[in-house]
C-alpha cells in the first residue's frame, strides 16, 4: 500500500492507471489523441541505407537524406560526381526516304482477287 501511494498521488486519487512518459517511449508508442489529421505515414532513408517510419504533415512515402561525400572515398567521390552530371542527348539520325512503289504489287492482289 505504501509503495503504490506515490503512484496514486502522481496519477490522481481517481485514477489507478497512469501512462508514465519518457522521451523513449514517447517515440516507440502510438500517438494518443483521437484526431491526429493531417499527418502521413513517411519512411526516412538515410544516407547508410538504414530507414526510420514516422508521420510527416506532406503526403510522401519515402525521403531520402542526401550523402555527405567528403566522407566517401575520393574513386567513390568521382563516380557520384560524374552520375550527377547531366547526360549527353542521342542524336536521332533521319533514315533515308524509303523507295517504295506500291505500282510494282498491284499485279499481286489483282490476281488474289480474280481467284
Amino acid at each position: 500500500m505504501a509503495s503504490s501511494l506515490p503512484k496514486m498521488l502522481h496519477c490522481g486519487v481517481r485514477q489507478l492507471s497512469c501512462r508514465k512518459l519518457s522521451s523513449a517511449t514517447a517515440f516507440i508508442t502510438r500517438p494518443h489523441r483521437h484526431n491526429y489529421l493531417l499527418t502521413y505515414h513517411t519512411k526516412l532513408v538515410l544516407a547508410d541505407g538504414s530507414s526510420v517510419t514516422f508521420r510527416y504533415h506532406e503526403p510522401r512515402q519515402i525521403i531520402t537524406l542526401p550523402l555527405d561525400i567528403s566522407t566517401l572515398s575520393d574513386e567513390e567521390a568521382k563516380l557520384r560526381l560524374e552520375r550527377r552530371k547531366p547526360k549527353t542527348k542521342v542524336k536521332i539520325q533521319d533514315e533515308e526516304v524509303s523507295r517504295f512503289d506500291p505500282n510494282r504489287y498491284i499485279k499481286l492482289v489483282k490476281n488474289k482477287n480474280k481467284k
